[in-house]
């Protein structure tokens, strides 16, 4: 057996090759246990040791945690995520938690969980059906809660981080054309929705942001609007919260159309309070139920997918009226900075990836229009255009058949 070297610990190797070695270190609680370490050498196994006692000097826990992955997950739900995330995050956090990550998970070591563990985990659950985008939810909430354990120092490393979940394909997004955002107001006029769908189209307000606008938010008189808080589901009610980011916090023009349904809506409002006499319920909402309670959002998605049948233009989701307002403005040239303040998006770069099928017309009228500030004359013919000779046989013929 080889001699020990100095502060190695114990090590020594088995008869099947293998070396192993074995030191005390501190666990986490603060006790001193003994931790061995593997290696195909004897240098390896020492690399280890004198890691674990490098950490063991300096106080910090050597020993990886002990408990299940799925008891460490739901700790991290209780003591971190719900007070430290919103309420709706944290209620998506613990569905996809229980429902995926712990029965995938759960029953493993969290101080033995290895990449491949977590790898083969995501290609089940994309074998099982799952999107792509959930498959990168769950990845992201793994990493999350691994990277807490790293820094409380019940891990040395995050293993989540060392795997790639596959690319996301993105969601093809359906905005509705100038005419069929026409039809679709046309369709609702007189409907005490109708200033709703006009504020989402014109605005590109999100669902939420709309059904938790507040008349103390809103200024007719300077034609603005303020969007300062949400209206969301939570623990099965209806509950205000402020925006997820500063950005989303923000103070639009109103245009005219706007200007119009707003005012109108809060005569009819008016009156929807008297008659409903004590039954009202006062929120300062500007948009609710003939009694003043917020409106369900899966009521008003319901009643919108009635009013695309009403209006005959295609089925699209609620949402999908924020991109025809952002998709409306790009064609129309507005810069691609204002429609990102407008629409309340962290940074451009959300901007310029959500609507980048938006992006070539607005490219082509730019260029377009230096074309003509250097002399190009617009009506000009160009060089293709030109090629009218009559004496092309029937193979030039095809080639420009093929070609057209």
């Amino acid at each position: 057996m080889a001699k020990r070297g100095n502060g190695e610990g114990s090590i020594y190797q088995r008869k099947d090759g293998r070396w192993v070695g074995s030191v005390h270190v501190l666990t986490p609680d603060g006790r001193r246990v003994r931790k061995s370490a593997y290696g195909a050498t004897r240098k390896e196994v020492a690399a280890k040791l004198a890691e674990l006692i490098s950490k063991t000097q300096k106080g910090l826990a050597a020993s990886e945690d002990t408990r299940r992955v799925g008891e460490y997950l739901e700790a991290w739900l209780t003591d971190v995520v719900r007070h430290r995330l919103r309420p709706t995050t944290y209620h998506s956090y613990s569905i996809n938690v229980r429902n995926h990550l712990i029965p995938g998970l759960g029953r493993k070591r969290l101080g033995t969980l290895r990449p491949g563990d977590v790898r083969t985990f995501l290609v089940a659950k994309r074998e099982e059906g799952l999107s792509a985008r959930t498959v990168q939810y769950l990845h992201a909430i793994l990493r999350a809660a691994l990277q807490h354990a790293v820094r409380e120092e019940l891990l040395s490393r995050n293993v989540a981080k060392l795997v790639q979940p596959g690319p996301v394909r993105r969601d093809e997004i359906n905005p509705l054309t100038a005419v069929e955002a026409r039809a679709l107001l046309a369709a609702a006029k007189g409907h005490r929705f109708y200033p709703l769908y006009a504020v989402a189209v014109a605005l590109g307000l999100r669902r939420s942001e709309a059904l938790g606008l507040s008349w103390a938010d809103v200024d007719l008189v300077g034609r603005t609007l303020t969007v300062r808080q949400t209206l969301h589901r939570s623990d099965g009610q209806l509950v205000l919260f402020a925006p997820k980011t500063a950005k989303s916090r923000r103070t639009i023009p109103l245009p005219t159309i706007c200007v119009d349904a707003l005012r109108a809506h809060c005569r009819r409002q008016n009156t929807e309070r008297a008659q409903a006499g004590e039954r009202w319920q006062e929120t300062g909402l500007v948009f609710t139920t003939t009694i003043g309670t917020p409106i369900e959002p899966r009521n008003l998605n319901r009643h919108f997918y009635v009013l695309c049948a009403k209006a005959g233009v295609r089925r699209v989701r609620l949402h999908d009226l924020r991109h025809t307002c952002a998709s409306l403005l790009l064609a129309q040239g507005v810069p691609a900075r204002v429609v990102m303040e407008l629409l309340g998006h962290s940074a451009i770069a959300v901007t310029m990836n959500v609507y980048s099928h938006v992006m070539p017309a607005a490219s082509r009228d730019a260029t377009d229009k230096i074309g003509s500030l250097l002399g190009e004359d617009p009506d000009a013919p160009t060089g293709d255009a030109e090629t009218t000779d009559t004496d092309s046989g029937p193979e030039d013929q095809n080639d420009q058949g093929s070609a057209a």
